[in-house]
């Protein structure tokens, strides 16, 4: 029996020795999903905004952008009677001009969410391009490169932001640009020092021998076994990136005034505090967007690393 067991163990481990990496990512997330709900719940939530930020014009009641000042500041449930037009139902009520938040909300995700992606996509792919380039050529350009870096680093995230939507005007490319301007850094940062540890390995010296060029060996051998480390600290920070962004619009440096972005909809609700529905439902797509992708980001950080990765 115990013969039979251990030639079983020998077969699977021979099996995976020899699967694709995709497989072999497949039965770890499998794996990571039993072991951590989380990540699902995390993947049902972006998914779910998603799907609602691109159906936004078919479930929205209204135009976002439509001011009824008649119906202000109703609360959440409120049907109001037009007549021959018929009732509306404003479903989270309405704001100090009449719009109603829940068609807000559905469109404020055609904003806020891709803004977020976008500056995590364009900032990692610029920070591992710098941190690549430092690591693997080494020398003056490390030190050029990696000094640049640690100015950005050396202020705070939200105040070098702010600085450069203020230098440019609150708009929403002014904002998603300063925030690539703040998150580059950081990767490159990690990348480097992946490339570092990764460019002495053996296969590497393999490549270099039967002579690939300096851009094959850093972009087809270094890059693809150093960036796991990268698209987990990717996913944790889209959830940053969209409270940041959120962040700018609240201080009036990111969206216009009357757009459909949350954090502009929730600085907005401040100021009518007792009317809660203003800033709590824009408030809880923000908080519930930053906690999937933080659920995530966790998920495929035990994925990425060996002593939790298994199955």
């Amino acid at each position: 029996m115990s013969t039979q067991t251990a030639s079983q163990q020998v077969a699977q481990l021979a099996a995976q020795a020899t699967e694709p990496p995709w497989r072999a990512w497949l039965r770890a997330l499998t794996f990571q999903l039993r072991k951590n709900p989380l990540i699902m719940i995390g993947l049902i939530i972006v998914v779910g905004w998603i799907i609602i930020s691109f159906m936004a014009p078919i479930l929205a009641t209204t135009d976002p952008l439509h001011q009824n000042v008649v119906d202000r500041m109703l609360a959440p449930g409120t049907v109001v009677d037009k007549g021959e037009d018929g009732s509306v139902t404003y479903i989270m009520g309405t704001d100090e001009l009449g719009r109603d938040i829940y068609s807000r909300v559905l469109y404020g995700g055609r904003i806020t969410i891709p803004a977020g992606i976008v500056v995590i996509v364009v900032g990692s792919l610029l920070g591992t391009l710098v941190g690549g380039i430092a690591g693997y050529v080494g020398g003056i350009w490390d030190e050029i490169l990696m000094r640049i870096a640690e100015l950005f680093l050396a202020f705070p995230t939200i105040i070098l932001a702010l600085a450069v939507t203020a230098a440019l005007g609150p708009d929403i490319r002014n904002a998603i640009l300063a925030l690539v301007v703040v998150w580059w850094p950081t990767y490159a940062r990690l990348v480097r020092g992946l490339v570092l540890e990764v460019k002495s390995q053996e296969y590497v010296e393999a490549a270099r021998s039967v002579g690939a060029s300096n851009a094959y060996i850093l972009f087809r051998t270094i890059l693809p076994n150093a960036m796991s480390s990268a698209i987990v600290l990717a996913t944790l920070d889209i959830g940053n990136a969209i409270l940041t962004f959120a962040g700018l619009s609240f201080l009036g440096l990111g969206a216009d005034p009357s757009s459909p972005e949350w954090g502009r909809m929730v600085a907005i609700g401040i100021d009518f505090f007792d009317q809660w529905w203003m800033w709590l439902y824009p408030g809880m797509a923000i908080a519930s967007l930053v906690m999937a992708f933080n659920f995530i980001g966790d998920g495929l950080r035990d994925m990425a690393d060996p002593r939790t990765r298994n199955g």
